[in-house]
């Protein structure tokens, strides 16, 4: 399904609307300017109606408690309030003004301005994701291009038009595609329309991106990261046995599917009988975390079995997994590793654990420089301070609680950047 020009189309009529879209773009851009706040008005009537129960036919497949959570994440931060702190806090003074006088010089008016045209490539492993990137490209005023993921069940889709519903005049800034990952084509037709390219995934989708876009075309990268849990002096911390349990239900809870979940967890040693006792004492917790989070859905059952499953698989073909090394429950697994490479588990409530002493992590962190966003940190509260800036100077975006470790935080940036300064572009003119 398409949707452009706030009307809906089948998939069959993909590239007469791009050569349509071709000629309508710089019309659009000819005109005057998306103001940020009929976004942030449609955004903000969305949220009343998603907490009035509008939209929950479209919920049914979530646990209750995950709708529980998404309602409460949307009542705060779709408010008006936090949007328009997102837009003062992401783009600071949006005024233009005009620089100071400078002897020998002309004045400047300088001002923020959209990138034209932004085709989004959205990631279907967080739930709202494309619809929220979509948002955030009106925000600064762009001309929306999106690309769902395949993984989409037609969620964003409604979202979407729902915004268009609200505000009409939306729909000039906003072409949804379902476009498939193989229409290098059709995506190579987007790209060329494009200002910029917001792409989403792993490091094979953004290579894939960069060899179809136009010289020119910036793209911004929001790629595969990886998030652990480091485990400091766990004798010594105050509630041990709540900061386990809270790092298990977020392993339970996000399946270690986003980037921000819980790959590897560390322990402060380089003693190997450590990591086989630590093992031993969570993986009851883990076990039970999973027991209450399973999902009844037969969908998700069924890929998340058939992830399990391929990646054991992998193991063992690759002679990954030592069996006297893995520590298996219901549904879980601990796999103990002797090296402290960083890198993705088998997912599903599968997880490494392996030793990484504090001062060799600048060593191992620095070889999985490209890759690092979110430490969780389960160690004494005089330890935190200084773990936190130790692993904030070697890379990591975001330190939490191991139990916070996919949590939101108002005001928080997106993989060290804030998205909407990545989206607007400065403009001198001389006075």
């Amino acid at each position: 399904m398409i949707l452009f020009d706030g009307k809906t189309y089948e998939s069959s009529e993909q590239d007469r609307l791009l050569t349509e879209l071709k000629d309508r773009i710089p019309v659009i851009l000819s005109g005057k300017q998306l103001s940020p706040e009929v976004v942030v008005d449609a955004v903000d009537i969305l949220r009343e109606d998603l907490l009035k129960g509008r939209f929950d036919e479209l919920l049914t497949s979530f646990p209750k408690d995950v709708v529980a959570t998404y309602k409460k994440q949307a009542e705060a931060l779709l408010s008006k309030e936090h949007l328009h702190k997102k837009i003062a806090t992401e783009l600071g003074d949006t005024e233009e003004y005009i620089t100071d006088p400078m002897d020998g010089f002309s004045q400047i008016l300088v001002k923020k301005m959209p990138l034209g045209v932004l085709f989004h490539i959205a990631a279907g492993n967080m739930d709202f994701l494309p619809a929220y990137s979509l948002a955030e490209g009106l925000m600064t005023g762009n001309i929306n291009i999106l690309k769902l993921p395949s993984a989409d069940n037609g969620l964003s889709l409604k979202l979407i038009m729902q915004l268009i519903e609200y505000r009409p005049e939306l729909k000039d800034y906003i072409y949804v595609f379902d476009t498939a990952s193989t229409d290098i084509q059709g995506m190579r037709k987007m790209a060329e329309l494009s200002n910029a390219i917001s792409v989403w995934g792993s490091d094979m989708a953004i290579e894939a991106v960069r060899g179809l876009a136009p010289t020119g075309v910036k793209i911004i990268e929001w790629g595969q990261k990886l998030g652990f849990c480091y485990i400091s002096r766990l004798d010594e911390v105050k509630d041990a046995k709540e900061e386990l349990e809270g790092l298990a239900k977020h392993i339970a809870t996000t399946k270690q599917l986003l980037c921000s979940s819980c790959q590897v967890i560390y322990l402060d040693t380089e003693n190997p009988d450590e990591l086989r006792s630590f093992a031993v004492r969570f993986l009851p917790l883990l076990e039970k975390a999973a027991n209450e989070n399973a999902s009844e859905e037969i969908g998700v059952l069924a890929r998340d079995t058939l992830i399990s499953y391929t990646q054991r698989l992998k193991g063992y073909l690759g002679e990954e997994e030592k069996q006297e090394n893995v520590l298996r429950g219901r549904g879980v697994s601990l796999i103990l590793s002797s090296d402290s490479v960083l890198e993705l588990s088998p997912m599903m409530c599968n997880v490494l654990i392996k030793p990484l002493p504090r001062a060799k992590a600048g060593e191992v962190l620095y070889e999985s420089r490209y890759h690092l966003q979110t430490a969780g940190l389960i160690c004494p509260d005089e330890d935190r301070g200084s773990l936190a800036d130790l692993f904030t100077r070697c890379g990591i975006i975001r330190v939490t609680k191991g139990s916070d470790m996919s949590a939101y935080f108002p005001g928080e940036c997106h993989d060290g950047e804030y998205a909407l300064s990545r989206y607007v572009r400065i403009v001198n003119v001389e006075k």
